[in-house]
């Protein structure tokens, strides 16, 4: 089954000629890269966890570390900059005004065992 793509070609096309400038991410296969960022753009826009990706997109969990790969030498950071001031590059562009938060967020008190243990 194939993935839902969100970015337009034309979109794609300036997202990996931006991510060909690292030299430490592997993009040498181009399709394998667009799956990967479409993956973490439905992550983004859906608020799923990672475990909830759609198989189409690939195994999850090799995913995640990919992502946090990028994370760590500032892929994600430098790319958010990089293409802030181009207008047909306004999906890429994610803020806390569209991200929704995970239920721990909140500040709820969590419940544990140890606090069921010492209740009368």
């Amino acid at each position: 089954m194939a993935y839902v793509r969100r970015l337009s070609d034309a979109q794609w096309l300036k997202i990996y000629e931006y991510l060909c400038g690292f030299s430490k991410i592997h993009t040498n296969d181009e399709a394998k890269t667009r799956r990967f960022v479409e993956a973490v753009f439905w992550i983004v826009k859906s608020g799923e966890q990672w475990r909830l990706l759609p198989q189409e997109y690939g195994e999850w969990n090799a995913l995640y570390h990919r992502f946090s790969d990028w994370a760590d030498q500032g892929v994600w950071y430098k790319m958010l900059y990089y293409f802030a001031r181009d207008p047909d590059m306004e999906y890429i562009m994610v803020d806390s005004t569209i991200l929704r938060a995970h239920a721990c967020a909140s500040g709820a008190v969590k419940k544990n065992t140890a606090t069921r243990k010492n209740r009368p």
